[in-house]
């Protein structure tokens, strides 16, 4: 499948069958977000794996959006090892990269035939209580994902979008 193909397939799966992902297709995933570029190449994207019974039921106390996956994935940054634009506004990168590694992982699932959600819905407390997330690390985003139940479908609205010339400008100076 060529890209567009799959990132036209993809969509946010909010049920999930039971079954567990295999060890390797995990790593493959978290593979594909190591691969993701991040400003400088800091890497200061951290990753908690959620996988098992008591890891899964301590997500739901932190958030309401799992959908029943039986897996998941914090994506955190580092505040201390992203790069920071100094010279200019002293802006962080640690969102934008947590962001396009999450990116690369949820297209890395769906390519291996693993239905996701991106989920940012989540008390941002709560998850660090739950997961003794320490304070140097900032939480972002949450992919839920395992194997899509044979009924899961596309949310409403899901292959609706806004035309080309409302979001691309050519050469506006």
């Amino acid at each position: 499948m060529d890209f567009l193909q799959l990132a036209a397939q993809r969509y946010s799966v909010r049920k999930f069958q039971e079954k567990k992902l295999p060890r390797e297709v995990l790593e493959s995933i978290l593979k594909a977000g190591m691969l993701a570029p991040t400003a400088h190449n800091n890497q200061p994207q951290r990753i908690l794996v959620i996988d098992e019974p008591k890891g899964l039921e301590a997500l739901d106390r932190a958030t309401k959006c799992r959908f029943g996956a039986p897996a998941a994935l914090l994506i955190c940054y580092d505040k201390d090892a992203c790069w920071k634009r100094d010279r200019y506004d002293g802006k962080a990168s640690g969102e934008v990269d947590a962001s396009i590694v999450t990116t690369h992982m949820m297209l890395a699932a769906a390519d291996l035939g693993i239905g996701s959600t991106w989920v940012m819905h989540f008390d941002p407390v709560a998850m660090r209580r739950e997961f003794s997330v320490s304070e140097e690390y900032e939480p972002v985003a949450l992919l839920v994902m395992g194997y899509p139940a044979p009924d899961a479908a596309p949310a409403p609205g899901h292959s609706t979008f806004e035309p080309e010339e409302k979001l691309v400008f050519y050469n506006r100076f």
